[in-house]
């Protein structure tokens, strides 16, 4: 289906009903032309494989955005589609036709044809097209005639010429539309040569069958070539020896965002939203389209009256006079929404062009449509487990002690095994990180529609289909970290079945794997393959071995392995030692984590291992308590003396107090460490200096905006030393005298906080009328 605008009729024989494809004006000048000219048949453009499944588009069931989706049976991503919307005037000749029994039929090429030729032309390259998305456009029939008619929006152009005027215009852009292509031939438009041959062969044959009675509704680009004089014998020479392939073909539900033509849809318009409401207000279509603008802002909490929408409407009318424009399209409801509904704005304007201007519409099709089993099983799963698609993006909460929840955790970590990304897993919005819980964000695509039927090759079932996906891919799996990853998704999605197939290969490949880095990348997702295998009341006594025996190997390779790194090498592995570390903390194994907290002390104090590991090691085991603050100024005495080169000491740095592990506030709250770095920072040579301020800049620019304030006023006072101010015997970081009066001030809050009304006495434990405890002590009491 390619972009066209309308098209006239001639005086005698078919009516050609030239359109364009998803106009609501072509549309309503369709019905009209059909009411008029009572055909005793109906041709569409569009792919005859579909003549049998017309009748569905009359179930009650059918909900238009839809789409006609053909794709090749023994390769199901080679597919193309034909979408219609209430407004598309193919679906309105298709409902006109089925409510008064006239026969339907499409005439374009067959898929069969169009689906081989994209094959061998190399342009579907496996993936979904709506149908005429493939060729190269280079010509815009209506950017043409809106040029000529000296518009530079065609947009706005058609809205002018079409949908604010009444009657049809079939006769006035055909002639426009037959001068166009007697100027520019095929467009550009080179495969549309057989289409049409094939197009007058189907129309001859209806017009032998039931005379001149004919209807044929089409791109208005064809029409010229329908009306063209030729043979049969020409039109059949033009379709000898086109390639063929075997394809299926059945309505899937479609979208109006992919009806944009921003999503790539080569016969997309810009505003679905817009369009369908031109197509279904009944009257006054700027007033009602502005009070559903008006019902959007107000659900989103700005203040909306009814006054303001008189305004707006009034505004509207006011710049379509003034543009000489007949009605008030788009471009004037979109300004006078700015000028009056937002106040000057354009933040809003984004959230109502895309709920309303484009949509969210999501279109449905009957359970009678032919479906493949997978498709079936997953329809009948989304209906019992209540997750109904959607085209708006929606985020979806689970708790997996239930037994719904976590049936739905199960069917959509199994379709995203099976390439069917109809739900992401997202940070929950509650900010839980219990494996108890997880968040989706969920949006229907059209095209998922084909991903389910590729995924078909793997069973009838999506159980069976992810299940015998999983054995496939652990036996073709090479990196280890693949394969425990499958290892966790398999837990996730319940796929029984496949997990000892998955650990037979895990076993395999881990034992034969000698690097380092490998395994320390492949352990995180087995320790939490055995988390979520535990809150999901999974077996996971194999998984268990694997991990431990992953470990040791790990611990036993790590050491070796983080000596004589490059910068870039070494920055990697401090990547594994902190993936490492994570997975560690999760094991409930008090000799692992002992175990590993040893391997830690090894790789910080040796010689040889790269800086940013030493000092990333040093780090771990001063936050796990293992060092204490004097072991921790002594690693870094160590790594920042003079006998260290500059760069050296600058990664030890970056691992010690870099990467958003709070190192900021660590230097913040220890100024012995914070004097360490400064005297080491300003006995750096001027060329040194330039050579290692990328990396500290890098380092402490990953500091809240806070902590840098603070840490510049700590380095500017400069450093008190030791461990208490040798004024106030206080902690670092305070001030040399009390403010008595701001000591005060935090006593109500503090009571607030622990429970003791405002005239109450103190909490015990805490005398809070000591003046002489109204600094830190009182405060460390609080806490305690």
């Amino acid at each position: 289906m390619t972009t066209s605008t309308a098209a006239a009729a001639p005086a005698t024989g078919p009516a050609l009903l030239g359109v364009r494809h998803h106009g609501p004006g072509s549309a309503r000048a369709v019905r009209t032309a059909l009411d008029a000219a009572q055909p005793r048949i109906v041709l569409i453009e569009g792919p005859p494989e579909a003549d049998g499944l017309v009748p569905l588009a009359a179930e009650a069931g059918m909900r238009p955005p839809v789409a006609l989706l053909a794709h090749v049976v023994d390769e199901p991503g080679r597919s193309a589609f034909w979408p219609f919307a209430e407004f598309s005037p193919e679906w309105v000749a298709i409902r006109w036709a089925l409510a008064r029994d006239v026969p339907v039929r499409f005439i374009d090429l067959p898929a069969a044809h169009s689906l081989a030729l994209r094959a061998e032309e190399d342009l579907g390259d496996g993936a979904d097209e709506e149908a005429g998305e493939g060729d190269s456009v280079r010509v815009d029939p209506l950017r043409v005639l809106a040029e000529t008619a000296g518009y530079d929006d065609a947009e706005r152009w058609w809205e002018d010429v079409v949908e604010h005027r009444d009657g049809d215009a079939f006769a006035a852009l055909g002639e426009a539309m037959g001068a166009l292509r007697e100027t520019c031939g095929d467009g550009g438009y080179e495969r549309d040569l057989p289409r049409e041959a094939y197009m007058r062969l189907q129309v001859r044959a209806a017009q032998r069958e039931f005379g001149d009675d004919v209807a044929v509704v089409c791109g208005a680009w064809h029409v010229p070539a329908l009306r063209q004089k030729t043979t049969v014998a020409a039109d059949r020479a033009l379709l000898k020896g086109l390639p063929k392939a075997k394809v299926d073909m059945t309505w899937v539900p479609w979208t109006h965002r992919r009806l944009a033509r921003a999503s790539g849809y080569g016969a997309g318009i810009d505003s679905p939203g817009w369009y369908g409401h031109l197509f279904s207000a009944p009257d006054r279509p700027v007033e009602r389209w502005l009070t559903k603008v008006a019902g959007l802002l107000r659900e989103e909490d700005r203040i909306v009256s009814s006054a303001h929408v008189i305004e707006a409407v009034r505004l509207a009318e006011t710049l379509a006079v003034m543009r000489g424009r007949p009605l008030a399209g788009l471009t004037e409801t979109t300004d006078a929404v700015r000028a009056v509904l937002c106040e000057g704005s354009d933040v809003p304007l984004a959230l109502i062009h895309d709920k309303l201007v484009v949509g969210d519409v999501l279109g449905e099709v009957p359970e009678a449509a032919p479906a493949v089993p997978l498709q079936r099983d997953l329809t009948r799963q989304q209906r019992s487990l209540r997750l109904k698609p959607a085209a708006a993006e929606k985020e979806l909460d689970l708790d997996l002690r239930g037994d719904t929840d976590a049936a739905r955790s199960r069917l959509l970590h199994r379709l995203r095994l099976l390439g069917v990304a109809w739900g992401e897993p997202a940070r929950s919005a509650r900010g839980s990180t219990g494996t108890f819980r997880e968040s989706w964000r969920l949006r229907w695509e059209p095209e998922l529609s084909v991903r389910v039927a590729e995924a078909g090759v793997w069973g009838t079932t999506v159980l069976a289909a992810a299940t015998a996906k999983a054995e496939t891919d652990a036996i073709a799996a090479r990196p280890l970290a693949d394969v425990t990853a499958l290892a966790e998704v398999c837990l996730l999605a319940g796929l029984s079945d496949a997990l000892p197939t998955v650990m037979r290969v895990l076993a395999d490949r881990a034992a034969l794997d000698a690097d380092v880095g490998h395994l320390a990348g492949a352990l995180p997702a087995l320790v939490r393959a055995l988390r979520y295998g535990d809150v999901r009341g999974t077996d996971t006594g194999a998984l268990a071995d694997v991990a431990a025996g992953l470990a040791e190997r790990v611990f036993v390779g790590l050491p070796p392995a983080c000596a004589g790194l490059d910068a870039e090498a070494a920055g990697e592995m401090r990547g594994h030692v902190d993936a490492v570390h994570s997975a560690v903390a999760l094991l409930e194994d008090a000799g692992v984590r002992e175990r590993w907290r040893k391997v830690l002390r090894v790789l910080a104090e040796r010689d040889g291992v790269a800086g940013v590991i030493r000092g990333r090691c040093a780090r771990v085991l001063l936050d796990e308590g293992v060092l204490d603050e004097d072991d921790a100024a002594r690693l870094m005495s160590l790594a920042l003396s003079p006998g260290t080169a500059p760069a050296e000491a600058a990664a030890w740095i970056e691992g010690f107090v870099g990467g958003g592990s709070g190192g900021g506030l660590l230097l913040v709250h220890d100024e012995r460490l914070l004097g360490l770095v400064d005297a080491w920072l300003t006995g750096v040579s001027g060329d040194a200096f330039t050579d290692v301020l990328p990396l500290l800049r890098r380092t402490f620019s990953a500091y809240e905006p806070g902590v840098r304030r603070t840490l510049g006023e700590l380095v500017r006072r400069g450093p008190s030393g030791g461990g208490q101010s040798p004024v106030t015997g206080g902690p670092l970081g305070f001030g040399e005298d009390l403010d008595a009066e701001r000591a005060d001030a935090v006593l109500p809050v503090l009571r607030l906080l622990l429970g003791a009304d405002e005239g109450a006495p103190a909490a015990d434990g805490i005398d809070m009328g000591d003046e002489g405890d109204k600094g830190n002590n009182s405060l460390e009491g609080a806490v305690a």
